[in-house]
């Protein structure tokens, strides 16, 4: 489904406790706007700011649908987007809109410790922009509901530092996915 404003499921909130511990130490806390990201904010008790950049990517017309909706009634423009990063058939942002709209955010960021609840959209813009890879790999990066991404920063240049579901390590930024539906999480620990 492409989001449009979901609230937080219940078996998300039970799952939030095990990641909980880990963010504990985080000088700032920013979240997305949308719902489900303000009420992981809270499930893992943090006091976070909502930070507009955060906001998931904008689908546009395609808000609320599900892919194979999409896939039914538009395959061309479904397929030109998914293809074409700069495309944005949905009348929305396309994904290098996204990565840049991420990486300006990020620049604001440099030299700050934090937590970011974000979406996996906008976490994997922001591994994109990390590693400078090409833009078309954004669907090549998998973003679990839960997980942890660090990045450090250094006068301005990003470092993917770890992509884990329990943080050890403390780092500059963490961007953490907020629970979107999924049958099963299992924690390696």
């Amino acid at each position: 489904m492409f989001p449009a404003d979901e609230q937080l499921e219940p078996q998300g909130r039970k799952k939030l406790a095990i990641v909980q511990r880990c963010l504990r130490h985080a000088d700032r806390c920013w979240s997305s706007p949308a719902l489900r990201a303000i009420q992981t904010a809270e499930a893992l008790q943090l006091d976070a700011i909502v930070e507009p950049m955060l906001r998931e990517c904008d689908y546009g017309r395609w808000s609320g649908r599900s892919f194979d909706e999409v896939r039914a009634q538009e395959p061309e423009a479904l397929a030109e987007w998914l293809r074409d990063p700069e495309a944005a058939p949905h009348g929305g942002e396309s994904i290098v809109g996204l990565i840049g709209r991420v990486a300006a955010w990020l620049k604001t960021q440099n030299g700050m410790r934090g937590v970011a609840i974000a979406h996996a959209s906008v976490i994997r813009a922001a591994i994109v922009h990390a590693i400078e890879a090409n833009p078309r790999s954004f669907w090549r990066i998998d973003v679990a509901p839960l997980s942890v991404t660090a990045l450090s920063g250094n006068g301005g240049r990003w470092t993917l530092s770890a992509i884990a579901a329990v943080v050890v390590l403390f780092y500059d930024i963490m961007l953490v996915g907020i629970f979107e539906k999924v049958d099963f999480i299992y924690f390696q620990f």
